[in-house]
Order: C-alpha cells, then sequence, then structure tokens
C-alpha cells in the first residue's frame, strides 16, 4: 500500500517510489547514506528513510526543500494538531492581511480562504521548525486542485500539480463562470494531517538542503564520504520550468505574487553544451560527499536529445565532474514513456509523449 505522506504535495516532475525501490534493493543496503541532489518533492528520502537507509538531499526550490524537507523529519500527529489550534487562535484575532494587488487572487480563493492562506503564509517558520514545515508542505498540497472533485483543495478549478497563470486563469474562469469554493483551511489542515499521518512515519529522520546542487559537497560537508548512492533526476533539457509551473506555491514560500520565466540557473536549460556543463558541476560538487565505491543512477529525459546522445552526455558529464574516479556504466539504459499529464487540459501546447531513461553507473576512486 503506498505511504501517504508520498503525495502530501505532487510535482509535475516527479519518478514512482517503486523506482527508488529498485534502486534501494540492487546498490545499497539498510544503513547506508543516500542522497538525492534534485530532490523534488523527496520521493528518494522518504523511500530512502521507509527502507531504512540514512538519507540527505537538495533542491535550489523551495518548494521542493520545504515538501522533501517534511518527509525527511515528519512531526508526531499531536505537534501537528496542537499547531493547527496555535495557528487558528491567532488567525481569530489577527489584523485583515494585505493582499496582492491583481484579480487573480480575488477569483482564485474566496475571500475568507484568502486572509487564511495569507494568514499561514506569513505566521508558518518552514524553514527552522519540523512542524510548521509539515504544515507549510500540507498548504502547498491543498493550496490549488480540482476543487469540483474534492473538498481538501482551497481554491477555484486549477490542475494539482501546476499553477496555471493568472491571467489565463482568470479567462478560464470566467469563460464558465467558476467561483472560488468557501473553504476553510484549518479544516482542510486537520483533515489532510489525519489522512498524511495515518501510514508508517519513517523511524530514521534524514536531511535536506535548500540550494544550488553544484554546491552540494559544502552545504552538506558533515557527510563527506558518507554517500553509497546517488538516486537522482536532474531537470530534463528543455522541457519543464518550475518557476511558472509552481508560481503559486512558491508565492506562499515567500516569493513574488507573479509567475517568473525562471527560477534560478539550474532550473531550467535549453541548450545542449551549456546542459552538459551544468551536470559536470553538479557532479564535482558531490564528489566530495561519495564513498570511495559507490553507485550512482539518473533518471534523464527531454525533448532535444535520443537516448544514445542522453547515455554519451551523461556519460561524460560524470567523466568530467568526477575527474579522478572511475566511472562505469552498468548497463544501456532502461526506457519508459513519461505519462500525459493531468495539464494537457489547462495549458495549450503541452507536449506529446516523450520517453524518459535510466541509466546506473559504478564510482570507484
Amino acid at each position: 500500500m503506498r505511504n501517504p505522506l508520498h503525495s502530501i504535495c505532487p510535482y509535475f516532475a516527479m519518478f514512482p517510489e517503486s523506482f527508488v525501490q529498485k534502486q534501494l534493493l540492487a546498490y545499497s543496503r539498510p544503513g547506508d547514506q543516500v542522497f538525492d541532489p534534485f530532490c523534488g518533492r523527496g520521493t528518494t528520502i522518504l523511500e530512502g528513510l521507509l527502507n531504512d537507509r540514512r538519507t540527505i538531499g537538495s533542491d535550489i526550490n523551495p518548494v521542493a526543500a520545504c515538501v522533501a524537507g517534511a518527509k525527511a523529519n515528519v512531526p508526531t500527529p499531536d505537534e501537528v494538531a496542537v499547531r493547527i489550534d496555535e495557528l487558528q487562535g491567532e488567525f481569530a484575532t489577527a489584523a485583515e492581511e494585505a493582499a496582492p494587488d491583481h484579480e487573480f487572487f480575488r477569483v482564485c480563493f474566496s475571500t475568507l480562504t484568502l486572509q487564511q492562506v495569507l494568514f499561514l503564509k506569513r505566521a508558518l517558520r518552514w524553514q527552522t521548525d519540523r512542524a510548521d514545515r509539515f504544515i507549510a508542505a500540507m498548504v502547498l498540497g491543498v493550496l490549488h486542485g480540482e476543487s469540483h472533485k474534492t473538498e481538501l483543495c482551497l481554491s477555484n478549478r486549477m490542475p494539482r500539480t501546476i499553477s496555471t497563470k493568472p491571467e489565463y486563469s482568470v479567462r478560464w474562469w470566467k469563460a464558465r463562470d467558476l467561483l472560488p469554493p468557501e473553504r476553510d483551511a484549518f479544516d482542510i489542515l486537520r483533515k489532510t494531517a489525519k489522512f498524511r499521518l495515518a501510514g508508517e512515519v519513517p523511524k530514521r529522520t534524514g536531511q535536506v538542503v535548500l540550494g544550488d546542487a553544484r554546491t552540494a559537497g559544502d552545504m552538506l560537508s558533515e557527510h563527506t564520504e558518507t554517500v553509497s548512492l546517488i538516486v537522482t533526476s536532474p531537470p530534463y533539457l528543455d522541457t519543464t520550468d518550475y518557476a511558472e509551473d509552481q508560481w503559486l506555491r512558491l508565492w506562499f514560500l515567500g516569493g513574488p505574487d507573479r509567475p517568473s520565466a525562471r527560477l534560478h540557473k539550474d532550473d531550467r536549460h535549453t541548450r545542449k553544451e551549456e546542459y552538459w556543463t551544468f551536470l559536470s558541476e553538479v557532479w564535482q560538487g558531490c564528489a566530495g560527499l561519495l564513498k570511495g565505491e559507490a553507485h550512482l543512477v539518473v533518471r534523464i529525459g527531454g525533448t532535444m536529445l535520443d537516448k544514445e546522445g542522453l547515455f554519451e552526455g551523461l556519460t561524460a558529464s560524470l567523466e568530467t565532474g568526477l575527474s579522478g574516479r572511475s566511472v562505469t556504466p552498468l548497463h544501456q539504459g532502461e526506457s519508459s514513456t513519461i505519462r500525459k499529464r493531468q495539464t494537457n487540459s489547462f495549458r495549450p501546447g503541452t507536449s506529446n509523449e516523450k520517453m524518459e531513461h535510466d541509466f546506473a553507473f559504478a564510482i570507484t576512486a
């Protein structure tokens, strides 16, 4: 049975937990340290912990760092319940929050819901407190979604995986006479917490840092030469722009109230040469974390390279980034079709199905 923590907040690009389980079984043992430098929603982090591995991760996207961090250090149900009660009590006496001056927010959320969201945005200390981080991750998961299908959603009708752009969303809602639902954020958070914490909670705790994967060795210096296995999926070449796709969740965590064309330098890549240079720099930044003998598994794809091109580029980037170490491919890659996405009906121009590929390497000193 799938652990309900996995889907606390969906991600537009993510690999299934079965993929991580397969790599853990093949290339690690209980107690080993597993690392994901592009940890996303934290599938490697949580699945590693549930399988008695020590896990660490990094991501430059605050949404990823919040969600994966919530899975790395899960609070008790009592901690979460008490904190939600505290927040609701504080909200009852709080002054009215100033809303962004854009029609989107008035059409996306009801008046009460928007005030609750704005309060939680200000009050939650998600970067320093594990209960607040878990609650923030739950908010991110219910912030927008298909409100005509579920009550556990705060917004007018949107995809659950991505945040559609403000102007497009407003036009789409108005064309269909859709009004924001009346939802109580605190009630939804209690129901969500009850469900998410009903399954197995990891006995171990992990660590997730917010920052550029190219500096992973510095950010996680206390874990130098401890990593036995890297399981990761870097941003695909010219496919996904997380800053645009996740703009509303980024706003909740302190970002701008409008979509940004680009989040950071490691968020999207459109030129092959720059892409492979970037990945070489990532492997170089991770090198100090690796044990003398380690394994690395990468799921990778994109619209500009076929399987052979990806294998050659990835292998070369590893040999460059891990200079001085032996990089041995363990197979020629395993391929699968990227599933159709929920966003097709919301975002014109969504690409057709493409292939993604899994490559595994042995790394020795």
